[in-house]
Order: structure tokens, then C-alpha cells, then sequence
């Protein structure tokens, strides 16, 4: 069975924009065209394309996406530039997991901070609270401005 390209679009939650722009980079040269130019894709692209999305999402830039891809059709040979490749932004992603969880620690604490300067009417309740009455999870942070200051 073959899908047009909006169809195909809409199955990977795409703008068809983003599949024809891929197409011109070259990284869909597995895509058949019928006489007439129009791309056709197969159930069998399904695989390339999500996997192309998930190298996308995960922070890959295009030409190395492009590299993949061709390491890709060429087989076997490959698999340890491929892995590499993998291993590579995988560690990327991780690293920025951790940047977005210590961001996410500094807003949880900012909000309690907020909040229990809401509930106190000031901001000053913070210098009187020793440190047992500050959440376990922030003192570390709380320390680390002090020793900071």
C-alpha cells in the first residue's frame, strides 16, 4: 500500500512540510516517486522515518542524521559507526536530562520558597528557618548559595 505524502504526515504527526524538507536534505532517498514525481510512500518507510524523527528529537544535527541514514542502507560494514553514532547522542540526551532535572530541582524550590513566603506575608521568613524546616531535597541548594554569598 502506498501513502501520499500528507497521509504519511499525519500518521508520524508532521507537518508534510517537514517530510519534503527531509526529502530535499536527502535524507528519504528509499522513497518511491510514481511517473508523475509525486512521492508514495510505503508501510515499510514507517521504520525509516520514525527512526529519523526519534535521531531528530534527540537533538542529532541533520548531516550526521544524513550519515546514519546512508551507513544505514550500505549494511553491515557499518554497524560499529552506527553504534558509535547512537552511543554518542544518547550520551548527549543524558546529559541534558540531567541540565533539565537540576532546573527542574531550582523551580520546585523557588516555588516552595514562594510559597512559604505567601503564606508567612514575606520573604524574610526565609531567615529565620533553620535548616531542619527547609525540605531535605533543598537544603543542598540552600547551602550552596550560603557558602556562595
Amino acid at each position: 500500500m502506498f501513502y501520499t505524502i500528507g497521509e504519511m504526515a499525519q500518521k508520524l504527526n508532521v507537518a508534510p512540510s517537514t517530510l519534503r524538507y527531509y526529502d530535499k536534505e536527502g535524507l528519504l532517498p528509499f522513497v518511491e516517486r510514481s511517473s508523475g514525481g509525486i512521492r508514495m510512500f510505503k508501510d515499510e518507510d514507517m521504520e525509516w522515518l520514525r527512526m529519523l524523527g526519534c535521531l531528530k528529537k534527540a537533538g542529532m544535527p541533520l548531516k550526521e542524521i544524513k550519515s546514519f541514514m546512508d551507513w544505514s542502507r550500505q549494511g553491515d560494514a557499518t554497524i560499529g559507526q552506527r553504534l558509535a553514532l547512537i552511543e554518542k547522542q544518547r550520551q548527549s540526551v543524558l546529559d541534558q536530562q540531567k541540565q533539565l532535572e537540576d532546573t527542574l530541582l531550582m523551580l520546585d524550590y523557588k516555588q516552595w520558597y514562594y510559597q512559604t513566603a505567601q503564606a508567612a506575608g514575606t520573604c524574610a521568613v526565609h531567615d529565620s528557618l533553620c535548616p531542619e524546616e527547609v525540605p531535605e531535597r533543598f537544603r543542598p541548594l540552600k547551602e550552596e548559595w550560603k557558602a556562595e554569598d
